[in-house]
């Protein structure tokens, strides 16, 4: 059972819609000025989103490529497909669930005349722009902490009208079982639903063997898991800097790999305080300086 479907106004027009593990929270506008009754119209969407994804859940909760007939159920072969691109057989569609759901609240309030829509699942995040919007990204060195070290701009391509973009994170502490060692990956791509799938690649892409690193038996931490039989971290410390060095390595590769297919745009990785990032997010950087304030409006 997922409980009652609730609602709440916030601030400046936006609007959060909370249903069993759906904390999502809609923001769009029309030029400048907030579209609350749209974001209200946009919460029920997210709802219909969950409900489908829930009928669908069963026939996802095994690895991609254990599953030999396509859903016909939008949503599902959309999660499907996001995980089959980016590749790693371990990854269930439900690797891409959140970032599936934002997309599709995302593309609800877009089609409708929206010209910026920032839909935030959990932190995976479905940006839709039309010029001259542009929006602001703040960057975490790890998914536990609140501490922004980075923040990266998000802008139409020069001579396009519009854009979409998926921001999305994983690492040890997050929502999700990890395989790796990064205390944050976050990824950006042209939707959340690849963000999604890719994140949880990359950061599986960071382990590397260590007398610090703790792992355990996904079922045996949650009994409903989607990938049992898979060991997961649960805890890392007193990691050497070689370690640490090699495991941000191993992450970015993957990520330069999934770049040089069209697959994400950028990859941002660090492992306790290491740190590095693909080109896409060195030539975006807005910022330098660590920060608990929240960005402005662009902040997401």
């Amino acid at each position: 059972m997922l409980g009652d479907r609730t609602v709440h106004r916030l601030e400046g027009g936006a609007v959060m819609a909370e249903w069993g593990p759906m904390r999502l929270v809609i923001s769009s506008f029309v030029g400048k000025i907030p579209q609350r009754e749209m974001n209200l119209r946009a919460a029920e969407t997210a709802f219909d989103c969950l409900e489908e994804v829930a009928r669908l859940d069963q026939r996802l909760r095994k690895p991609w490529p254990e599953i030999a007939r396509q859903p016909t159920e939008p949503l599902g072969g959309k999660m499907l497909e996001s995980v089959r691109l980016v590749g790693d057989t371990f990854l269930t569609p439900m690797a891409a669930v959140a970032g599936t759901i934002a997309d599709g609240v995302a593309d609800f309030l877009f089609s409708r005349g929206m010209t910026k829509v920032i839909v935030n699942n959990g932190g995976d995040i479905a940006v839709r722009l039309m010029a001259p919007n542009w929006v602001r990204v703040g960057l975490r060195e790890s998914v536990d902490r609140q501490e922004f070290l980075h923040a990266v701009s998000l802008r139409i391509p020069f001579g396009k009208a519009g854009a979409a973009f998926g921001i999305a994170t994983s690492g040890l502490g997050g929502r999700s079982f990890t395989c790796g060692i990064a205390s944050a990956a976050t990824i950006i791509g042209k939707t959340a639903s690849l963000a999604d799938a890719a994140a949880t690649a990359v950061a599986n892409a960071s382990f590397v063997e260590s007398p610090g690193v703790i792992r355990k038996s996904a079922e045996t931490i949650d009994p409903q898991t989607d990938i049992p039989g898979t060991m997961v971290t649960v805890n890392v410390k007193g990691l050497d800097q070689r370690t640490r060095v090699k495991a941000v390595s191993q992450s970015l590769e993957l990520a330069e790999r999934l770049m040089e297919k069209g697959i994400i745009l950028g990859a941002f990785v660090a492992v306790d305080g290491e740190s590095g990032m693909t080109r896409f997010f060195s030539e975006n950087l807005v910022s330098r300086e660590r920060s608990r304030e929240p960005w402005k409006s662009e902040n997401m």
